[in-house]
């Protein structure tokens, strides 16, 4: 009785085994490693204040309206109410920063009149201010990673000019997220070049937005990441979830050709935009730094019936996100100053989560650091697909400033990537991979182990 007892305790256990995956130390070796984090960056998210956030958007607010449409007249300026005010602000903000470390920032405005067109009556002047914090390194400098939020706002009419729209949530949050980036990041040193911006127009159609995007790319400007923040107050409605913030990223690229469609249906690379990859690489930064606010990737371009500046940007075939809050109140958001049936509707202060902005900033900053850290992206990822075969052969060009590459894999209907192998610094690589079975990916890391952003192979046969 004994004896059988354990036979069938033994057949148990073997069974229990038999349907766990088999897995040699190997390949556990290659498990996706956690990247190291930098000291330095760490540090300066410390110096993120939810306070200074505060004052911030209480300064923004205290303009009345930031109405694209709203007053920019001198007289207006001086007394402090209407966009053209909130503008002025934002720049000698700017360069009070770039005074603190020494004229690090070049301070700078992009101004272009918009005609009129279906929210905006009557030719207009659209601002966007703008401070940029130069890379030293001069084979990375051309190199861009920027951070974004709109400083114009609205009521429940667009095209009110008079009427009080503060504009806490929407988009003061995301403005005081681009300005304490650059705020705490302003003093350190990075190979390439980050880009601190705010627009305006976004309540108007992505003037703003639109246009700054279209002169970078007509000016052939090397962005590799563009991180909107719009909403990420963090609404203090008893649903909402403090410790989230919801990553938008496109999936089939709004810039496509009718060629890169094509192989995207037929290699099912829906879900491997650039865009993809730097909201995986948000996610795995929060990982490294432990921050409060968790990115959750959503893999939408937007939320319904709504769309942000990031899209501007995707526009010209640029990677670019949105961060937003969880949950949005939608009582807060585009709506005149009132209270009916007991409920308040505006985007006032009251309504933000201070330390939930400056844990979204933290996201941001991280990112904005790690990627302007990094090396180059690696140029010309191949898979040779030449012949029929189970092993996988990538190749690519080198990468200014890389010490090593690691070559990164997951399920085909996985999220994320799984799995990373270091393979020295070399240009060419052959796995043990059928390339029919996973996604595979290569990305540059430094001597400090900074990471690029993943490049996904094209063929090559």
């Amino acid at each position: 009785m004994f004896y059988a007892r354990i036979s069938r305790i033994v057949a148990l256990l073997a069974a229990l085994l038999a349907s766990v995956p088999y897995r040699t130390f190997a390949q556990a070796d290659r498990l996706q490693p956690k990247p190291p984090a930098d000291p330095q960056i760490a540090a300066a998210l410390t110096q993120i204040s939810a306070q200074r956030i505060q004052a911030n958007i209480e300064k923004l607010v205290s303009f009345q309206t930031r109405l694209t449409l709203s007053a920019q007249d001198p007289d207006s300026i001086k007394a402090g109410h209407g966009i053209g005010a909130a503008r002025e602000w934002i720049k000698a903000e700017f360069e009070s920063y770039s005074r603190a470390c020494g004229g690090c920032l070049e301070v700078k405005t992009d101004s272009f009149t918009e005609n009129p067109a279906d929210r905006i009556p009557k030719p207009t002047v659209i601002t966007n201010v703008y401070a940029v914090l130069k890379g030293t390194d001069p084979d990375n400098a051309k190199r861009i990673v920027l951070v974004t939020g709109h400083y114009d706002s609205r009521n429940s009419d667009t095209l009110d000019l008079s009427g009080n729209a503060p504009g806490a949530n929407d988009d003061g949050s995301g403005t005081a997220v681009s300005l304490e980036c650059a705020r705490v990041l302003s003093p350190m040193k990075f190979p390439a070049t980050i880009i601190f911006l705010t627009v305006a127009g976004e309540e108007q159609g992505l003037n703003g937005s639109q246009h700054f995007a279209k002169m970078a790319k007509d000016q052939g400007w090397d962005i590799e990441a563009a991180l909107n923040n719009d909403i990420v107050g963090g609404d203090r409605s008893p649903q909402q979830d403090p410790g989230i913030v919801r990553v938008f990223s496109e999936g089939v690229p709004l810039a496509a050709t009718e060629a890169e469609l094509r192989r995207v249906r037929n290699l099912g690379g829906e879900s491997d935009s650039a865009s993809r990859q730097l909201a995986r690489y948000i996610a795995e930064v929060g990982r490294t730094y432990q921050t409060a606010a968790k990115p959750l990737l959503v893999f939408r371009l937007d939320r319904y019936l709504r769309g942000g500046d990031h899209i501007s940007f995707n526009q010209q075939g640029y990677a670019a996100v949105r961060f937003t809050e969880y949950r949005e109140d939608y009582n807060h958001q585009h709506q005149n100053l009132r209270t009916e049936n007991g409920i308040e509707y505006g985007d006032v202060p009251k309504f933000v989560n201070f330390e939930y902005v400056a844990n979204v900033a933290r996201v941001n900053a991280a990112t904005l650091a790690s990627l302007a850290s990094a090396p180059a992206l690696p140029a010309k990822v191949h898979l040779q697909t030449k012949g029929l075969e189970n092993d996988s052969t990538l190749t690519w060009e080198a990468s200014p400033g890389a010490a090593s590459y690691d070559v990164l894999w997951r399920g085909t209907a996985s999220p994320e990537w799984e799995h990373a192998q270091t393979v020295g610094n070399v240009t060419r690589a052959t796995l043990p991979l059928s390339k029919d079975n996973v996604i595979l990916a290569v990305r540059a890391v430094d001597a400090a182990g900074h990471r690029s952003l993943p490049v996904v192979p094209q063929p090559e046969r």
